[in-house]
């Protein structure tokens, strides 16, 4: 009697594994699927260096067919790509940054700003941050440009990626 349970147990969790799309211990995360980041770091187009990495973790879980693929909390890195500081005549600060990729271990998922589908032009898939002000007078400085940690942004995968499951 207790095999037969024993090979009920084990026919449905092959079953939830096949739907689950996690069998084999790999699992598909489609290009485009949308990810909720957050930064760590301060950014800020005064202090901010062309080519400097910053932190960020994932706010939401990613998952595929319901299940948890990535888990909130796991690690995003971004680079910035532009800052300029603010100057005179009111002209605003600017900060540009490209978010590169998020990890699972020593995986990496390729990541970008722009939801274009694959094929479909991704021209500005950096996230730009800039504020633009009117003219407030030759001698008064503008705003530098600051992303605060807590900042949440929306982000998707770059490309169809297969993650080794354990």
């Amino acid at each position: 009697m207790s095999n037969i349970i024993i090979r009920a147990i084990a026919a449905s969790s092959l079953f939830l594994c096949l739907s689950a799309g996690v069998l084999a211990g790999e699992v598909k995360v489609m290009e485009g699927t949308d990810v909720r980041l957050q930064f760590i770091d301060k950014l800020s187009s005064g202090t901010a260096i062309e080519g400097q990495r910053f932190n960020l973790v994932l706010d939401e879980d990613v998952k595929v067919n319901g299940v948890v693929v990535v888990p909130r909390g796991s690690k995003a890195v971004g680079t910035v790509m532009t800052a300029r500081k603010t100057g005179y005549m009111g002209k605003a600060g600017e900060l540009n940054v490209l978010i590169n990729y998020m990890l699972l271990g020593e995986q990496r998922i390729r990541l970008r700003a722009s939801s274009g589908k694959e094929g479909e032009g991704r021209v500005g898939a950096t996230v730009a941050l800039t504020v633009l002000f009117g003219p407030l007078g030759l001698l008064k400085r503008g705003k530098d440009i600051e992303i605060n940690p807590g900042t949440v942004i929306d982000a998707f995968v770059d490309e169809t990626t297969i993650l080794q499951t354990l």
